[in-house]
């Protein structure tokens, strides 16, 4: 079995530029857990839901917010994103996968076309479905 068939090929993309607030935004209204940076259209970074948990002040949105909590929303992505992510391209075994998680401690490998474009994202929970009996 490959890569390809198990990712998510929804892939939500930021510039490296933009707002943390868009990407609060992005993880508030879907269910994705990482957003992928973009560059020049080539892909250049990974921002999970846990990396902007940490970034953000832990008072927004309370009854004690200030404006030094809000602006933490101005911060860019560029600067909490991970950098040069560990990618795979879609033929690749789920095998090479499940090394990579348990060798690097991540939790979403981007899938990359020969180009560094994005055309899928693969988390381990993917890898565990299809490992699953289906009903």
């Amino acid at each position: 079995m490959t890569v390809q068939n198990i990712m998510s090929t929804r892939v939500v993309t930021v510039e490296m530029d933009d707002k943390l607030q868009d990407v609060k935004e992005i993880f508030d209204t879907m269910k994705f857990h990482h957003v992928l940076v973009m560059n020049e259209n080539r892909l250049i970074g990974v921002v999970s839901d846990r990396d902007l948990l940490r970034a953000l002040s832990p008072y927004l949105d309370s009854v004690v917010e200030g404006a030094r909590d809000v602006a933490t929303l101005n911060r860019r992505v560029h600067q909490i994103m991970s950098r040069k992510p560990i990618t795979l391209g879609p033929q690749a075994p789920v095998a090479d996968a499940i090394e990579l998680f348990l060798a690097h401690r991540i939790s979403c490998i981007p899938v990359v076309d020969a180009d560094y474009r994005p055309v899928g994202i693969l988390s381990w929970r993917d890898v565990l479905r299809s490992l699953s009996p289906q009903p």
